[in-house]
């Protein structure tokens, strides 16, 4: 019994000094922690006190984008890039064929232009000639007065005087074998054939030429193929920037044939054309003076 109350009273005595030192523990913990964090207090005004970093004035400013230029509304701006396959570059890289086959086409067409121009000209000049010979010569009283009112240069004033000269220098010659009527007709035609052979000239070389040039283009177009063929077998594959060229070369050679054939023909057909009213005018004036010549002495005979 002594025991137990002895142990007891043990136990109650260590029950009542947990209760004291938990009691202490809850009284001193937050002053030790309120000790603990007060002398932190004063550091938070310090970022406040430190003084402001100086802005460095060493680094330059970043450079201001540069300003966009506004599109033009429904016209997207286009870099103009120089044609690799145009005449420039057919004649820098062609050879003396290529160039050569250009020079000569060049050259036929010039010279369809010029004679087509050339005869557009003097078939003009004829034409009213024509007209001055109907209003002028045909009211002259002789063919002498007639041929005074031409032009000295026109073509009817021309087979006038061979007409007039024809006439009077029948007589007294080897000329007397022939009648004054054959003598006279031969001298006119003579003069009219002269005409004629005037106003075609030229018109040989725009046949030539309309018949010559689509060939001389073919002749290009074949030597520009033969051009990518090599260069085919030279890089060992069919790449469109080892073609594009003598291809595109090619295919200008074919059009500029085409471009010298085509007016030379349109010009020659319509020169022969023109050339056939003219000689009508002209064969009609020297018939016209014919008779008049052959006409003149029986009346004056007459008249006598």
């Amino acid at each position: 019994m002594m025991m137990n109350s002895s142990f007891a009273r043990t136990t109650r005595r260590l029950a009542a000094s947990l209760t004291a030192l938990s009691l202490i523990g809850t009284a001193v913990l937050p002053v030790a922690v309120w000790a603990q964090a007060k002398p932190e207090a004063p550091a938070a005004p310090a970022p406040a006190a430190a003084p402001a970093p100086a802005p460095a004035a060493a680094v330059p400013p970043p450079p201001a984008p540069a300003p966009v230029k506004p599109m033009a509304s429904g016209a997207p701006e286009t870099e103009v890039v120089e044609n690799p396959y145009g005449l420039e570059a057919l004649w820098k890289q062609g050879d003396f064929v290529s160039k050569g086959t250009l020079i000569t086409l060049i050259i036929m067409s010039v010279g369809s232009w010029y004679i087509g121009i050339v005869k557009l000209v003097e078939q003009t000049r004829l034409l009213r000639d024509a007209r001055e010979a109907e209003e002028k010569f045909w009211k002259a009283a002789t063919v002498q007065d007639g041929v005074a009112t031409l032009n000295e240069d026109s073509a009817f004033r021309f087979i006038a005087e061979k007409g007039t000269f024809a006439a009077e220098h029948h007589g007294g010659t080897l000329t007397e074998q022939l009648d004054l009527n054959t003598w006279v007709g031969m001298s006119l035609q003579r003069s009219v054939d002269i005409i004629g052979n005037r106003l075609q000239n030229g018109l040989a070389f725009l046949a030539t030429v309309g018949s010559t040039a689509p060939f001389v283009g073919l002749f290009g177009t074949v030597w520009g193929i033969y051009h990518a063929l090599t260069a085919i077998g030279i890089a060992g594959q069919a790449s469109i920037d080892k073609v594009a060229g003598p291809v595109g070369e090619a295919l200008i050679m074919t059009a500029f044939g085409l471009a010298v054939a085509v007016p030379a023909v349109l010009g020659y057909n319509w020169l022969v054309r023109r050339n056939k009213v003219a000689m009508e005018l002209v064969r009609h004036f020297g018939g016209g003076v014919h008779m008049t010549l052959l006409g003149g002495p029986r009346t004056a005979r007459k008249g006598a």
